[in-house]
């Protein structure tokens, strides 16, 4: 069975569709054609299904939420770590069931017993591991500028050696009685 050619109807249909935004395979479900056809078409009216700028767009925006999510979930994940430490010197309610006639008894502790501290500092310690991964903290741009002044310094002091032979001397040293002459 061959192909029914392309008509008039068939390009003013795909460069309408292609006007309105659809893709190639919705264009080509909605004349029932197949995608390679419309893809001629379009190519012939010098139409392009290139989509690089919208999908860039779309990864772009994607990062973006998922940045301010994880940024969020470490902030959750810090208010977790605060509450678990401030537990520590709160006073604790312990409860039990128990005996045959499954009594209920509960008393109040001043503090929690070390057993259930160490579970809350574990519990904090882990939640500020995770939000620490989630949203590293910024170094301080104050230790970045000295690191720079240490390597251009260091740098500085590499080159004299390579011009002159040896490390520069100490702006402490007098100079030698031969260097004044």
């Amino acid at each position: 069975m061959a192909a029914r050619p392309i008509d008039d109807k068939d390009r003013r249909k795909v460069r309408e569709l292609h006007a309105a935004g659809k893709s190639r395979n919705e264009i080509a479900r909605a004349l029932k054609r197949s995608p390679s056809t419309v893809s001629k078409i379009a190519t012939a009216q010098g139409l392009t299904f290139d989509r690089a700028a919208e999908v860039a767009t779309a990864t772009a925006v994607r990062k973006a939420d998922l940045d301010a999510r994880r940024t969020e979930m470490a902030a959750t994940l810090h208010d977790v770590a605060e509450r678990e430490i401030g537990r520590m010197t709160q006073p604790q309610l312990y409860f039990e069931w128990g005996g045959s006639m499954h009594t209920y008894a509960e008393r109040m502790q001043p503090e929690p017993t070390p057993a259930d501290r160490r579970t809350m500092m574990a519990t904090a310690g882990a939640a500020l591991d995770r939000s620490l991964k989630l949203v590293p903290p910024k170094t301080d741009p104050g230790e970045q500028g000295r690191s720079v002044i240490g390597d251009l310094m260091a740098g500085l002091a590499r080159d004299y050696a390579e011009r002159h032979g040896g490390p520069p001397p100490d702006a402490e040293e007098e100079p030698d009685a031969a260097d004044a002459e």
